[in-house]
């Protein structure tokens, strides 16, 4: 009997309004229809050129973009509803600059704080428990609730970042180039914590990428994106060895060709 996916995303679309301009005539991008499925405690990468869609789905998957049409199911239950409660509190995004969006002038304890208090019924005290066990999720110590952002190293902002993603215990995360920012030590800390916290959550990971050196180490499968298309999909290790659309075989033979270099 097949398992039933935790995500499923059935013929999803972007297709905004035209907006004609004199000065800009380039139509306007269309994503889709995408279809994609992730199970529980599965990875997932995005890769494509520039121009892709692989961001933009990102983003539509997280709810930080609304779909022109399309369905997106959670536990089998449709949470299409653009800001539903059940898709903000399940499905948390990570952004590349995700350090940036931290509020310089509250102490990391009050960010964290913040989503319980406008989203769950725990108390005070419970909240301030809850805070304090997702720092150390993400590898901070207790003290660090009542750090500012200043005070933190670019690793440890990340961090934060993560824990303001698992506060609110979501099933699936989605990040968009979440590696990108960081010098590669803090990057590989990071990949490392992350796999760790996947095994012990039992999350699902959906992650976009250009390093294909970080997707062949983490993603479970890959799929390559094009001009607003999935052109393949496949498990990560044969997509790699065997690369069949053209698309794909480029990016794949160019990190062949630098890793061997």
């Amino acid at each position: 009997m097949p398992i039933t996916p935790l995500l499923k995303i059935n013929q999803l679309t972007y297709n905004p309004p035209k907006r004609w301009n004199f000065f800009s005539p380039r139509p306007s991008f269309v994503l889709g229809p995408v279809d994609l499925h992730v199970h529980e405690s599965e990875t997932i990468a995005i890769i494509g050129g520039n121009d892709s869609g692989k961001s933009l789905l990102a983003k539509l998957i997280g709810g930080a973009v609304k779909p022109t049409s399309g369905e997106i199911l959670l536990n089998n239950q449709l949470i299409n509803t653009h800001h539903s409660k059940a898709r903000a509190n399940n499905i948390r995004m990570v952004f590349r600059h995700s350090a940036e969006s931290l509020n310089p002038g509250m102490s990391i304890g009050s960010m964290l704080d913040e989503p319980l208090r406008l989203n769950t019924q725990l108390s005070a005290a419970m909240r301030f428990e809850k805070v304090n066990h997702t720092l150390s999720l993400v590898g901070l110590m207790p003290e660090h609730y009542y750090y500012y952002k200043h005070k933190l190293s670019d690793g440890q902002q990340q961090r934060v970042a993560l824990a303001r993603a698992l506060i609110l215990d979501p099933q699936v995360i989605v990040a968009d180039e979440p590696f990108a920012a960081l010098d590669p030590s803090v990057r590989s800390q990071t990949v490392n914590l992350l796999l760790k916290l996947q095994a012990e959550l039992g999350l699902a990971f959906i992650f976009v990428s250009h390093n294909l050196g970080i997707v062949r180490h983490m993603a479970d499968r890959t799929i390559v994106m094009s001009e607003g298309q999935i052109v393949e999909s496949n498990l990560t290790q044969t997509l790699f060895t065997a690369p069949e659309h053209p698309s794909a075989q480029k990016l794949i033979h160019a990190h062949n060709s630098l890793v061997s270099y």
